[in-house]
C-alpha cells in the first residue's frame, strides 16, 4: 500500500505557482492535451536540455528556450531535463497594467501574441535599465544575482534573484540596476494591457 502511495506522489504534477491568471507546473505538463480542462494558451520554458514533440515535429530545447501552444493545440510532455509548463487560464480576471506603458530597453522579444508577449530579460553586472514599466507578468529567472530597484512612488529595494523559481509580479514603473556579481538572465511572460472601455 505504501509503495502505491509513493508512486502516486511521484506522478502528481508539481505546481510551482498558481493564481487566478496562471498555473505553472514544474517537470510535468498537465495541459499538454488540447482536451485538458481549464487550459488556455501554454508556454514551455526549458530549464535544461529537453526534447519537445508536437504532432510529427520534434524540437530540442536548451535552458531559456520557449515554445508557445495556443488553446486547442496538443503536445507531448517534454522529455529529458527540467522545464516549466505555464498554462494561462482562459477565464482570468482583467489584466492590471501601470498608468504609463514604457517598453524596457536591453531585452529581446521571443514571442509576440495577441494577449501576451515573452521576452528574454538580460542585464549585465553593474548595468542599469532606465525607467520602464510592466503589466502583470510571470518571471522565471535563470541566474542568481541581486537587483537594486527604484519603483515609482516607493522606497528603493534590493531583490535577491533566485533561479528556477517562478513569480507572478504586479504592474510597476521602475528603474533597475544589476547590483549582483552575475548577469541577470530570465524569461518573462507579460500580459498585454487590455483596452479600456
Amino acid at each position: 500500500m505504501t509503495f502505491l502511495f509513493v508512486i502516486l506522489l511521484l506522478q502528481t504534477p508539481t505546481v510551482a505557482l498558481e493564481n487566478d491568471y496562471v498555473r505553472v507546473s514544474r517537470d510535468s505538463a498537465p495541459c499538454a492535451s488540447a482536451a485538458a480542462a481549464g487550459c488556455g494558451d501554454r508556454v514551455i520554458v526549458a530549464l535544461g536540455e529537453i526534447e519537445l514533440k508536437a504532432g510529427k515535429k520534434s524540437r530540442r530545447m536548451t535552458r531559456g528556450d520557449v515554445a508557445v501552444f495556443k488553446a486547442g493545440e496538443s503536445y507531448h510532455p517534454p522529455a529529458g531535463g527540467s522545464f516549466f509548463e505555464v498554462a494561462i487560464k482562459g477565464n482570468h480576471p482583467p489584466i492590471q497594467s501601470p498608468r504609463e506603458i514604457i517598453p524596457p530597453e536591453k531585452n529581446s522579444i521571443r514571442y509576440n501574441g495577441a494577449r501576451f508577449f515573452i521576452f528574454e530579460e538580460r542585464l549585465g553586472v553593474g548595468d542599469t535599465r532606465a525607467r520602464h514599466s510592466h503589466s502583470q507578468r510571470v518571471v522565471m529567472q535563470l541566474n542568481r544575482t541581486r537587483l537594486q530597484q527604484w519603483p515609482e512612488g516607493q522606497a528603493e529595494i534590493l531583490v535577491e534573484i533566485v533561479p528556477d523559481r517562478p513569480t507572478f509580479n504586479p504592474p510597476v514603473i521602475h528603474t533597475v540596476k544589476n547590483a549582483g556579481d552575475s548577469p541577470l538572465r530570465g524569461v518573462v511572460i507579460e500580459f498585454k494591457p487590455e483596452r479600456r472601455r
